[in-house]
């Protein structure tokens, strides 16, 4: 929930910690994703960790490594937003449009992974390691305070685990 390699989303001194393993060729992440930072923005006490867990092959790998580098120029965000938000098949080539359009510098991410490659790919394996520990199946799977919910949430699942998560965390020992 605190690997200083990941960036957080929301609020940084949230109430709550979300924890999402995802991977940006997912179309059931991409149905989740809007419902999900919805839900974050409105309740305004999460802190939301989206963690990179690249199932679905190569151009998943790929894609992931571009997004983590892109936070080396404080682009996270719009690069994540980018690319699962992408109504369209991801390429290689799409890719790099959707994060150029998005304010990425994609030649300086490009450089930016090359120097932090190990680093990068060591948090990747970190990310696949804990997913396949929780014996996650497969994404989009969630970790809600200390609950394990594997599989995809609507906005009122999401508010549901929000509000069970807190009242279990308010009970005494």
């Amino acid at each position: 929930m605190h690997d200083p390699e990941i960036p957080s989303l929301g609020n940084p001194d949230g109430d709550l910690t979300i924890v999402e393993y995802f991977d940006y060729q997912c179309p059931y992440c991409k149905k989740v994703s809007p419902e999900l930072a919805q839900v974050v923005k409105a309740d305004g006490k999460v802190r939301l960790v989206l963690k990179d867990w690249p199932v679905f092959g190569v151009l998943s790998v790929a894609a992931a490594r571009l997004v983590l580098a892109s936070k080396y120029q404080d682009k996270y965000a719009q690069a994540h937003d980018a690319l699962i938000g992408a109504s369209t098949k991801l390429t290689d080539s799409n890719v790099n449009g959707l994060l150029t359009k998005a304010g990425v510098d994609v030649a300086k991410a490009a450089a930016d992974l090359k120097t932090n490659q190990k680093s990068i790919d060591d948090l990747l394996a970190r990310n696949k390691t804990q997913a396949e520990a929780f014996g996650f199946p497969a994404t989009p799977a969630f970790i809600v305070g200390t609950f394990r919910v594997p599989g995809i949430l609507t906005t009122e699942g999401f508010k549901a685990v929000i509000a069970d998560a807190r009242a279990a965390a308010a009970k005494p020992n």
